[in-house]
């Protein structure tokens, strides 16, 4: 038997509601900030995503879906969305045509990493990209955003993290001083860490081990080398955040695994998802479009893994969804009515209702039977003397009554059922 690949895992119909209610929610939300959908190609260049991530981070170095097509181009799955939006971004001249471009999208993504619970190798984000601004008051936004989307799912174990990682050359300077400080540990630092000391040290900050956190429980902080412009526009996003009663905490650690960031940094997690905790993160990148070819451009967004919500909301039995109810199963009492049930199948579902009908020559007794697994709210029983007389029977299932109407005026019947 042929299985899905490793890291893969098929959306079935009995789990496929739960992401058109995520996808529904998220949908509204950007809505309601007057975000516009984006979407990008499945793959790019590969040199789009190493030189807008980072050719040092896990992603680029270790985690990529890359090939070479055969006119000898060298592409890659997308492994996150930033960068395809950024691509596009410069590509078609959006600048141009909008001082302020506030762009979401939802999608898969993939990265060949070790699957567990909430981290597949296909696996879906939603996020939301803001390009043209360098107002701190959008970076809390971003935050809002995704703490309402998350709040409005039902979540409640959720702490708020944020950061500033200030400009390049604020945090040039700070890189050294955690140099110097881990110079004399290096001995005693995680292979990976080693590896990071000389590549990319922030990243050590970022590291889960426990011994690279013990050593680093005295080491600089960062938010005390931030500029003067980085740290008032720190104080803005605490500020605003306050103001709108969102929770948070200040994490001078935290660092995001992606190159391109500036000043603010954020991550929301859940204490319901295990290990994988966050659910979801992002920050400012005001760099990242002239790095890409465009003209210098501001610009902060966040993303959220899908499966890892889904996985919260399952844990914290925030999901709360009504089961899926079909409105008619028609009931066929005679097997030589097959086109007459068809036709009015036909007819009902071309006014909006959810029909279903026997296709397998079932007994009237089976064909109840399945009309109630499928939670149907009414069977219509089509045959019999009634319908000789030109009548149909509708039975609404969840009280037993029975009401005949006229095969001609089925309008009747779609009013009654609606």
């Amino acid at each position: 038997m042929i299985k899905a690949v490793t890291g893969t895992k098929d959306i079935l119909p009995s789990d496929v509601f739960k992401w058109h209610h995520l996808e529904g929610l998220v949908r509204k939300v950007f809505n309601n900030y007057n975000y516009l959908e984006i979407r990008t190609p499945i793959f790019e260049q590969t040199s789009l995503f190493a030189r807008g991530i980072g050719e040092e981070t896990d992603i680029v170095s270790k985690e990529m879906y890359t090939m070479i097509d055969r006119g000898g181009t060298s592409i890659t799955l997308k492994p996150e969305m930033t960068a395809g939006v950024v691509r596009a971004f410069i590509e078609h001249s959006l600048g141009e045509k909008s001082s302020l471009n506030k762009l979401y999208y939802i999608s898969p993504m993939f990265r060949q990493e070790r699957p567990q619970a909430g981290r597949l190798r296909q696996f879906h984000q939603f996020g939301a990209e803001a390009l043209g601004s360098s107002s701190p008051f959008l970076d809390a936004e971003m935050i809002e955003m995704a703490y309402s989307i998350f709040t409005n799912l039902g979540l409640k174990d959720l702490v708020v993290k944020i950061n500033s990682l200030g400009t390049p050359e604020s945090r040039e300077i700070y890189k050294n001083e955690l140099r110097k400080f881990l110079s004399d540990k290096k001995d005693k630092l995680t292979n990976e860490s080693k590896t990071r000391l000389e590549k990319n040290v922030l990243r050590i900050l970022d590291s889960k081990a426990e011994q690279d956190q013990e050593l680093l429980l005295n080491a600089p902080s960062l938010l005390d080398y931030l500029d003067e412009s980085s740290l008032n526009d720190f104080k803005s996003v605490k500020s605003y955040l306050s103001s709108l009663n969102i929770p948070y905490e200040v994490e001078p650690k935290l660092v995001r695994g992606l190159d391109y960031y500036t000043k603010t940094t954020f991550e929301i997690i859940s204490n319901k998802v295990g290990a994988q905790s966050s659910l979801c993160g992002g920050g400012r990148y005001d760099l990242l479009v002239q790095e890409l070819g465009g003209k210098p451009t501001p610009g902060v967004g966040f993303a959220a893994g899908m499966e890892r919500i889904l996985l919260a909301c399952e844990n914290e039995n925030a999901l709360n969804l009504p089961q899926r109810q079909i409105d008619i199963f028609i009931v066929r009492l005679e097997k030589d009515l097959i086109y007459k049930v068809a036709e009015l199948a036909s007819y009902l579902r071309k006014n909006d209702l959810v029909i279903e009908y026997d296709y397998l020559d079932r007994s009237v007794k089976a064909q109840m039977r399945e009309a109630n697994r499928l939670n149907s709210k009414f069977v219509l029983f089509a045959g019999g003397e009634e319908f000789s007389r030109g009548e149909i029977v509708l039975k609404n299932l969840s009280d037993g009554t029975q009401v005949n109407f006229k095969l001609n005026n089925l309008n009747e019947i779609i009013s009654r059922v609606k």
